[in-house]
């Protein structure tokens, strides 16, 4: 499995990754699952992926092709003209891959070798943009109302986004908040698991604002973990307590 958020901020986008791909006591693989192309002063573009590694994979090194294939020009990466197009295209390679995978399976491939993407970026004269991408094809886009996108195991770091994020937040304090999205993750399921792979993009410089990948020995990500906790435990001692027997009546 696999733990992929994006988020839109007003300063920009954010994305962060784990690079686990297989569980198991024996058996743990590390893969990286965030990818960007950047043409300097020009346009910044990444993806996230999650789900069947062949699958993703075979997506990721298409894209590749076509950013280096002078025959692919009219749909790579760098040069189609907005990030909704961009969308398009990775939206329908993505589908045309994993039929092709299904296809080639017989009947074992049928409803399996599926994935979906997390794109993100900026094109120069328009906005950072985030989408959504389905093994179908299909996408939806980030908006004020659905600020952010989860791909993979999403359920368990879901809520403190939900309750700490802020469209205005920092940049700093949108990586501690994700910190602690992925260390609820990590603490709940092990089909999750470092290192973590973050981008930061600032609006308008069309680069990697900041770029970092976090290891087990990362002393901030281990003081995140360990106040997190002590934070949660005080705040559990510090509710009303709770009793069998109901305050007597008086008349």
């Amino acid at each position: 499995m696999t733990y992929c958020v994006g988020m839109v901020l007003d300063k920009g986008l954010v994305l962060m990754s784990d690079t686990r791909t297989n569980s198991g006591v024996d058996n743990i693989s590390v893969f990286r699952k965030m990818f960007t192309w950047s043409k300097p002063g020009e346009r910044i573009i990444s993806m996230m992926t999650a789900g069947n590694l062949a699958t993703t994979q075979a997506v990721i090194s298409k894209l590749e092709e076509r950013t280096k294939t002078p025959a692919e020009r009219n749909n790579s990466l760098m040069e189609l003209p907005t990030m909704f197009q961009v969308a398009a295209e990775t939206g329908a390679l993505l589908r045309e891959t994993v039929k092709e995978t299904q296809e080639s399976n017989g009947a074992r491939g049928r409803g399996r070798f599926t994935a979906s993407i997390i794109l993100a970026g900026q094109i120069k004269g328009m906005e950072p943009r985030l989408f959504l991408i389905y093994p179908e094809g299909n996408f939806i886009e980030a908006s004020f109302d659905t600020p952010f996108f989860q791909i993979g195991e999403t359920k368990y770091g879901r809520p403190i986004i939900i309750r700490g994020y802020d469209r205005q937040m920092s940049f700093e304090d949108a990586v501690k908040l994700l910190m602690v999205s992925f260390d609820s993750t990590l603490k709940a399921n092990l089909s999750v698991g470092l290192p973590l792979d973050l981008l930061v993009i600032e609006r308008d410089t069309f680069e990697r604002t900041h770029e970092k990948r976090i290891e087990h020995t990362d002393p901030y990500f281990d003081a995140i973990s360990s106040s997190w906790s002590d934070a949660l435990r005080n705040a559990f001692h510090s509710l009303p307590d709770y009793s069998f027997y109901q305050p007597s009546e008086t008349t």
